[in-house]
């Protein structure tokens, strides 16, 4: 019960892409903790990886499955990496710093102004309404 052979080999082009080798990965394999009972007691599950070349490492432990989570693992590292050579910022600090531009507190004078364009638009909708006027 692993990746699938599509995905494995998705994961290996862009690794050829990024010119990530497996001989520059050091893997461990530890027991993992939580949930699991005795199997993540038993066996050596979570896998720690570390690229030599960048220095960047990645744990995981999200499944039962050694070699699923070498997997994700790999998968994960290959997203860093990534990251980090085409100098962008992941998809997660993306959706944490967006999340804090929505939580920020407006400034007064941007407040003033976005209150005025209510009043605006409310105006120009009520005016559109039933006309009070009776032409007999």
């Amino acid at each position: 019960m692993g990746p699938t052979k599509e995905k494995e080999l998705a994961l290996q082009a862009r690794m050829d892409r990024l010119g990530v080798r497996m001989a520059d990965i050091d893997e461990q394999f530890t027991r993992s903790q939580g949930h699991g009972g005795q199997n993540v007691n038993k066996t050596s599950t979570c896998v720690q990886l570390r690229h030599r070349v960048t220095g960047l490492e990645v744990k995981c432990s999200d499944t039962r499955s050694q070699l699923l989570n070498r997997f994700l693992g790999l998968r994960r590292l290959v997203d860093k990496i990534e990251a980090q050579f085409l100098g962008r910022r992941s998809e997660e600090q993306q959706r944490i710093e967006k999340i804090r531009r929505q939580k920020r507190k407006r400034s007064k004078r941007a407040r003033a102004k976005m209150l005025e364009d209510k009043r605006h638009h409310s105006e120009k909708k009520r005016l559109r309404g039933p006309s009070s006027f009776t032409g007999d």
